[in-house]
């Protein structure tokens, strides 16, 4: 009987040895395209502990994973910030290439864009036409943009599809509009005359935001450019400063396949030591602001699905 019982025993054995090999492997494999499940409540409105943020922030950097950022000796600014302020752990692009990336940061939506076309246009005029709408100050500093208003393709190391505000109509065809999209120069200039807007974005040119030179060099861009904006973002301001895709096809809460990035929330909005290890998304980024600047969630940042940045920001 129990000579009898051993191979059976062993088959067993093996077998389940196999399936649980098996399922090693495929989760490794399944790593670069698994969707992480969606939520089904709608997240409730961000929030800060007391008054509205002075100012908020955003700069988007190019194409690189969470681990060649997170972790790397190649970004030792960017790690100290992480360390000191909010870490996003499971934050997902949206999509492949840059330029939906950007509208679904500033439009709720890829508007069915899947290319860095620069001879496209998408209606509307996004998240800057609805803080126009409301009176709250914005303004767009893109490093080597020639002048205001430029709608070309490409000049230097400028690069059209990485600003995402001269795609909109409404705003390419209102002068007072495009006039706030403006060279990265300026920056310095409203820093130091304590006029910053209530929003600030910031699109780095090609070679500082790692998209042509290395994670250091961009690290070494950051470290001069965001210890004086931290410096003048006033009462409760936030710096939101995010990838706008990955290399893999990483991806969760329904919409997002654009890769793990890795997304830091600073100044005095965010939760110092923070970190939230449940996936949000580039809409979540959105959501954030809409949130916080007091105007409506567009388009996908107002979906059900789309989670929340709370447990990141000063409100505990």
């Amino acid at each position: 009987m129990r000579s009898g019982r051993r191979p059976a025993a062993l088959s067993i054995a093996i077998r389940a040895s196999l399936v649980l090999a098996s399922a090693a492997i495929l989760a490794s494999c399944g790593q670069t395209d698994t969707k992480l499940r969606a939520q089904t409540q709608p997240s409730p409105k961000a929030h800060l502990n007391k008054a509205a943020p002075a100012h908020v922030a955003v700069i988007v950097m190019e194409n690189e994973e969470y681990g060649e950022i997170i972790g790397s000796h190649s970004t030792p600014f960017l790690n100290s910030l992480a360390n000191r302020f909010a870490l996003a752990t499971e934050m997902f692009a949206i999509t492949h290439p840059s330029l939906p990336n950007y509208l679904a940061l500033t439009g709720g939506s890829t508007y069915g864009i899947t290319s860095d076309c620069t001879d496209c246009s998408v209606p509307g005029s996004g998240l800057a036409g609805q803080l126009s709408r409301k009176r709250v100050s914005w303004k767009a500093y893109m490093e080597n943009l020639p002048h205001p208003c430029f709608t070309g393709a490409g000049a230097g190391e400028y690069a059209k599809k990485h600003d995402p505000f001269v795609y909109y109509t409404g705003i390419v065809r209102n002068r007072a509009l495009c006039n706030r999209v403006v060279p990265l120069s300026e920056l310095v200039k409203d820093e130091g005359a304590n006029r910053l807007p209530r929003f600030i974005w910031i699109t780095p040119n090609l070679c500082h935001d790692m998209h042509d030179c290395s994670v250091a060099t961009g690290d070494r861009f950051l470290a001069r450019l965001v210890p004086p904006l931290l410096g003048a973002l006033g009462r409760s301001g936030l710096l939101v400063l995010t990838w706008d895709e990955g290399s893999s096809n990483a991806g969760c809460c329904r919409f997002a396949s654009g890769g793990h990035i890795a997304t830091i929330l600073a100044g005095p909005g965010a939760r110092p030591g923070a970190r939230i290890s449940t996936p949000v998304d580039t809409y979540s980024v959105l959501q954030t602001i809409e949130d916080l600047l007091g105007v409506r969630r567009l388009g996908d940042a107002g979906c059900v699905c789309t989670p929340t940045f709370q447990p990141l920001l000063a409100s505990h």
